[in-house]
This record gives structure tokens, C-alpha cells and sequence, in this order.
């Protein structure tokens, strides 16, 4: 079976997940998303879940935020080990969202506006601090600003999933997981029977 398995921080990156890959995922791939409640919950199951997984042919995504941690190659390089820990590494793919999921939503204000209902957001887009959200401290404080308190994690991600631009590349952290998605794709796709 050709299955790609995510392994998510939290129940709001599934939420986005869930919208966001049928827009661009061949259906003969079957997606499982599994949540966990926060980056220690998951780092603590990895090795775990990966290991026990039964279906020799499948692909692991794992995401998560960089939040606070200094350096967001450190921190993949925390999460490689763990994936060479289960003896799959070269199945494992790492993507750190830069800080925060919602940096991806600032990079793509229409999508915001669109999902949300809140009209004038696309116009923001060219100034400094839209342009490059992956570096912004608190994506997520900025984004239920800017949206007035209408961005809710999980729902709101969950609509913007249906209106993000595949090809937006203002966040570097978004771009490299389309990329390495649709890279596992293509490798599932081609080793099929």
C-alpha cells in the first residue's frame, strides 16, 4: 500500500493537513495524520510509532513547530536521530515549521482573507513583516490580531487548507514541505506494482 504517514505536534496542523492534501495528492496514496498533544508528546512516541508501524512501504512526515528553540536545524537534527533510532530512517522526512503553522498562513494573506471572511488582508501582504513570516517571534499572536480574534487553530486551519497557494514561497518552512511531499509522492508513485 502506498501510504504516507504525518506525524504531527499538534491536532491543528491534521486540521490543515486534512483539507490541504486532497488538493494535490494523487488518490491512490493513503494519508494517515496522527496528532500529538504538543512537541514532547511526540518526540517521547516517535521512535515508537514508527518502529511498530506495519506497513514496510509507507513514508513518515514529521512536523513541527520551532517555537522558541534557538535554532530550527538543531532542532531537525534532534528529530533525524530520533528517526535513524527506528531503523526507517531514509522512509522519514523532517519539516520544522519556522516559528509556528501559522507563519504559513501569513505568507498567503489572500488565503487568509478567503478563509476568513475578513476583507483588506491581501493588501498587507507587501509590507516587511508579511513578506518573510517565517521570521516573525509569534506567528500565531499576529494572525489572531491581524484577523481580529476570527483565526481559531483548529477550524481556521482547517479552512485555510482549502485556499493556500501551492506554489507560495514567502515561507521557506511551507515551500520545503510541499516540496518534500510531493517529492514522497513521486517516490511512492513510481515504486508501485
Amino acid at each position: 500500500m502506498r501510504e504516507l504517514v504525518f506525524l504531527l505536534e499538534e491536532p491543528s496542523a491534521k486540521a490543515m493537513l486534512e483539507s490541504l492534501l486532497p488538493r494535490f495528492l494523487h488518490p491512490a496514496i493513503v494519508v494517515r495524520l496522527i496528532p500529538f498533544r504538543g512537541k514532547q508528546d511526540l518526540q517521547k512516541q516517535l521512535v515508537r510509532k514508527i518502529r511498530g508501524y506495519i506497513n514496510p512501504g509507507a513514508r513518515f512526515i514529521v512536523i513541527q513547530d520551532q517555537d522558541n528553540f534557538p535554532d530550527c536545524r538543531v532542532l531537525k537534527a534532534q528529530l533525524l536521530e530520533l528517526c535513524r533510532q527506528t531503523g526507517r530512517a531514509p522512509d522519514c522526512l523532517v519539516r520544522i515549521a519556522c516559528k509556528e503553522l501559522e507563519a504559513y498562513y501569513l505568507a498567503d494573506l489572500l488565503a487568509v482573507e478567503q478563509a476568513l471572511d475578513v476583507s483588506g488582508l491581501a493588501a498587507k501582504q507587501g509590507t516587511e513583516k508579511f513578506r518573510t513570516p517565517d521570521r516573525l517571534g509569534s506567528p500565531s499572536r499576529e494572525l489572531k490580531t491581524l484577523t481580529r480574534d476570527r483565526y481559531e487553530k483548529v477550524a481556521g486551519s482547517r479552512k485555510l487548507g482549502l485556499h493556500l497557494d501551492l506554489g507560495n514561497e514567502r515561507s521557506a518552512s511551507f515551500k520545503n514541505l510541499i516540496r518534500g511531499i510531493r517529492r514522497l509522492q513521486t517516490e511512492l508513485l513510481g515504486n508501485a506494482t
